[in-house]
């Protein structure tokens, strides 16, 4: 048995795992496939454009971690989103700031849908 420490979305956790002495028997893995983690700043849906920060999955908005005329960094945490129990940080792109939000707590949003306009 090894023991790991893992963190996702700043919760740590340690598990244990048992290391298979015959690795070759497994065959046929399925290959990893990456989950979007960030928000992307292009044009979107109607209510958005140039600048907006656009919504990675289809989900209910959690919290909104900035208000109009908020200045940002990149990488600063804007909108939490959850989706089948997990939650999804949307990040700045780049720095700037808030011009508009066009969401409201509890709501649900679309994949694509723009959720916050920075510039």
């Amino acid at each position: 048995m090894k023991k790991l420490r893992i963190t996702i979305a700043d919760k740590v956790y340690e598990v244990a795992v048992e290391l298979l002495a015959d690795v070759a028997a497994v065959s046929n893995p399925a290959p990893a496939t990456p989950a979007p983690v960030a928000a992307v700043a292009a044009p979107v849906s109607p209510g958005g454009g140039a600048g907006s920060v656009a919504s990675p999955l289809a989900g209910k908005l959690v919290s909104i971690e900035v208000k109009r005329g908020d200045r940002v960094e990149e990488g600063q945490t804007l909108i939490v989103l959850e989706a089948m129990k997990m939650n999804t940080y949307v990040t700045a792109e780049t720095a700037g700031t808030v011009t508009d939000i066009f969401i409201v707590a509890g709501d649900a949003v679309e994949e694509g849908q723009a959720l916050i306009a920075v510039n």
